[in-house]
């Protein structure tokens, strides 16, 4: 398996500046989390944005399907994502044929000691590896499709809604 990574930012690369006493978006962490993990399939790392979720435009979607559209080396995509929008997000790729499209991200920020971080990023590998075409969103150790899912804000998960 060769896999695509696209980031866009989001809680997943914040960090924590201690001029400003706040989380901001930084590099992505993917790439640094893989090599540290001793995977042995291939990837590639894009970077789309780093913003939050909630700044995300039409315009960085449009550029996030764009990216997949255009590549033709590329079955399998793993999209490191804000969780706010992730499903508007997802619901924008649906149409894409032939391809497998996993968007994932984390309640805290994978340089923190406790982060759901790693455990989404490997289920959300996993996923890529053995789902059909089509676009899922991986978070929480399940699977949803972008159809009925939601996030829960009060209990930091996402959740199937009936549609």
């Amino acid at each position: 398996m060769k896999l695509k990574i696209l980031t866009t930012g989001g809680t997943i690369d914040k960090q924590y500046f201690d001029a400003t006493s706040e989380f901001q978006v930084g590099d992505a962490q993917i790439g640094e989390f893989l090599r540290e993990a001793s995977v042995t399939f291939d990837y590639e790392v894009e970077s789309i944005c780093r913003k939050d979720s909630l700044e995300l435009t039409d315009e960085d979607r449009a550029r996030v399907r764009a990216a997949i559209e255009d590549d033709a080396q590329h079955q399998r995509f793993l999209i490191t994502h804000g969780t706010d929008t992730m499903v508007q997000t997802a619901k924008r790729l649906l149409d894409i044929p032939d391809k497998t499209i996993v968007l994932t991200g984390s309640m805290n920020p994978a340089r923190l000691r406790v982060s759901d971080a790693g455990f989404n990023i490997g289920f959300a590998v996993a996923a890529c590896e053995t789902l059909p075409p089509g676009v899922y969103i991986t978070m929480n150790g399940r699977i949803f499709d972008p159809h009925n899912v939601r996030k829960n804000h009060q209990q930091h998960c996402f959740e199937t809604i009936s549609g």
